[in-house]
């Protein structure tokens, strides 16, 4: 257990105070680093790999949905569950073992039907731990600023999430082997889980970290948070997820299969610096920063599904970047809209409304990348406009 240095009232010093803050988001930093190795590794491939095992467009766009709904939805129910019990560690724990070894199964899938079923236990358990994770987040950035606490985990959770891909853009150069590939994250899941432990014994009581309450009305959310639930479903019901993006670059053979997991990577370099972007303009313009995670993805789906393999590449690089302020800036503006003591619930009922038009969006641009891929990119670059002025509004409510 980690010592304090405290004052002569007993609690730390301020300098004390936002060290051990730091060091938390580090702690969770390192398991999140090894943890996207694993989940982000495997989604760089997944959807090349169900289009090998006899997927269709319409498929991957509703398995990807569907996962990230049922990824979404369950993060309600855990994000309630760790308001009530107050057991961070316990859920975040049982999540991660839960989210990190279904990624190696998928070695042994041998049907598109199976690898969905085991993509969607991994969507499960990464959503029993997100809550609980960005919580206890949140606890650390009340020390040392919460745009910058989201912002330091996020760019060592995509520093993982790029070295994952490249890892598998390496072993299918070589070898061009979907299970070798799938069963090589075993590795980097065992080291995130081992770094989890030693977090939790470093850690116990992360709730501590928290110094301030905000002074907002605790008998529910602030009507704001309502306004800003609608413009992020925007948001996610036209981003395209990346699995429907890698099928495009199979099917038309605009990008080799072996580079595909490299362009991946490259998004996930972009992700890392825009949530350090990202991190600065939350510490600058507060919420009002949040408009920035509509704008930035307007141009991303007509590079990707309609220009060449140097406009995908620049498209990849946006999708990244709209990444990085969705987990950054969007995630910050929750911390501070909700009360200490509804924090969890609050993260739970975002994740579960932006799941759903994740879900919807994902399905829809399935169905119309068979159906029209010009209509396709007009709903995602609609949707995000549309985010626009709502994410404005909101934002303008919740104050600075």
């Amino acid at each position: 257990m980690r010592s304090e240095v405290k004052s002569a009232h007993g609690a730390p010093t301020p300098g004390t105070a936002k060290a051990q803050a730091v060091h938390f988001v580090l702690a969770i930093g390192i398991v999140s680093l090894f943890a996207d190795m694993t989940h982000e590794g495997a989604r760089s491939i997944v959807g090349p790999f169900l289009a090998v095992l006899g997927a269709s467009a319409t498929v991957v766009g509703v398995v990807s949905g569907l996962g990230e709904l049922l990824g979404y939805a369950v993060r309600f129910f855990s994000g309630r569950l760790a308001d009530r019990t107050g057991q961070y560690w316990t859920l975040a724990i049982v999540g991660y073992f839960v989210n990190l070894l279904a990624v190696p199964l998928l070695a042994l899938a041998g049907n598109w039907e199976y690898a969905a079923a085991l993509l969607f236990i991994e969507r499960t358990g990464r959503a029993l731990r997100q809550p609980p994770r960005d919580v206890m987040l949140s606890f650390a950035g009340r020390r040392m600023g919460v745009g910058w606490a989201f912002a330091m985990h996020e760019v060592m959770d995509q520093t993982g999430a790029t070295i994952g891909p490249l890892l598998m853009a390496t072993v299918m150069y070589w070898r061009s082997d979907y299970p070798l590939s799938f069963g090589l994250l075993l590795i980097p899941a065992i080291l995130s889980l081992t770094a989890l432990l030693f977090a939790r014994q470093a850690f116990p009581r992360p709730r501590e970290l928290e110094t301030i309450t905000p002074e907002l009305d605790t008998r529910g959310m602030p009507r704001a948070f309502w306004l800003f639930l609608a413009a992020t479903g925007c948001v996610a019901a036209g981003f395209a997820d990346y699995p429907l993006i890698a099928f495009h670059f199979q099917k038309t053979a605009s990008i080799r299969p072996e580079l595909i997991p490299v362009l991946y990577a490259l998004a996930m370099c972009a992700h890392a610096l825009g949530a350090l972007l990202c991190g600065w303009l939350y510490a600058r313009l507060g919420v009002r920063s949040v408009v920035a995670t509509a704008l930035v993805a307007v141009p991303m789906a007509p590079l990707v599904f309609l220009g060449g393999p140097a406009a995908a590449t620049v498209g990849a690089a946006i999708w990244g970047l709209g990444m990085g302020a969705q987990e950054s800036l969007l995630k910050a503006a929750v911390a501070t809209m909700a009360p200490v003591q509804r924090r969890g619930t609050a993260f739970g009922v975002y994740n579960m409304s932006f799941g759903i038009a994740w879900f919807a969006g994902s399905a829809l641009m399935g169905v119309l990348y068979d159906a029209s891929i010009p209509w396709l990119v007009a709903f995602s670059v609609a949707a995000q406009a549309l985010a626009v002025p709502l994410l404005a509004r909101a934002s303008a409510r919740i104050g600075t």
